[in-house]
């Protein structure tokens, strides 16, 4: 019963942070603050760690496929798992973990400062006003870093199937002719979940500190452990009904 009711409140919690939408307009200075926050500050790591998911990616397909198959379905595979899998479950990790602390930690500073009852007394709706531009902000800045990540970690995987021996034409043939339009959307469709769950798991958990400084600590870790656990519930709910035959 803890667990049911628990996970209405956090239902609950979204939908009430989504609502009036036509209040988008006012939060749109808000908006474009959390895009750059979420968002583009969080480009050099993706970088960072696109480099390392293209090499591994592209090692481990090799080995695995090297001279038992056509060269080209390295580039397949490597594909596949990047658009499918690896892009879109690395970068909501790095945003889990950098966004989701950052979102509980900052409400939750705000929550024990009482500035959050400060906006209820000045008739402003602390959800829509904290919330639903912190939300908005991963749901579009997460699809953009996992795009990226796609584009750079391919073109690390080029580079070393090709130090491997796979040539760079049998590569992209099997980069571009074996990958589907589903695989990106797939991905992409992904990624909006993610952001979805990431902004609003940082969102409810800072919402919920009361005490001090100690409970912004505590929050800061739920949020982040369980937009891990809600990435990998639902990265096997949409590979259910995007992927499976």
């Amino acid at each position: 019963m803890r667990l049911v009711s628990a996970v209405l409140d956090f239902l609950w919690f979204m939908v009430r942070s989504l609502s009036f939408p036509w209040d988008l307009r006012r939060t749109l200075p808000r908006l474009s603050d959390e895009i750059f926050h979420n968002g583009a500050a969080a480009v050099p790591i993706v970088l960072f760690a696109s480099v390392f998911v293209g090499l591994t990616t592209a090692v481990q397909t090799s080995y695995q496929l090297l001279g038992m198959v056509p060269n080209y379905f390295i580039g397949m595979g490597v594909g596949r798992m990047l658009l499918i899998e690896l892009g879109p479950v690395f970068a909501a990790f790095i945003v889990a973990s950098r966004s989701a602390a950052a979102m509980a930690a900052e409400i939750g500073t705000m929550r024990i400062s009482e500035q959050v009852d400060a906006l209820k007394v000045m008739g402003i709706d602390p959800y829509r006003f904290l919330c639903l531009p912190r939300i908005l902000a991963t749901v579009i800045s997460l699809p953009i870093l996992v795009v990226l990540m796609e584009v750079v970690a391919s073109l690390t995987a080029l580079l070393v199937a090709a130090s491997l021996g796979v040539s760079r034409e049998t590569f992209l043939y099997g980069l571009l002719h074996f990958v589907q339009v589903r695989d990106f959307f797939g991905g992409i469709v992904k990624a909006v979940v993610f952001g979805l769950l990431i902004g609003t798991s940082g969102c409810y958990f800072g919402f919920g500190v009361e005490g001090g400084a100690r409970e912004v600590g505590r929050a800061t870790t739920n949020a982040v452990v369980l937009s891990a656990v809600l990435i990998l519930v639902f990265d096997f709910v949409l590979a259910v009904l995007f992927f499976s035959r």
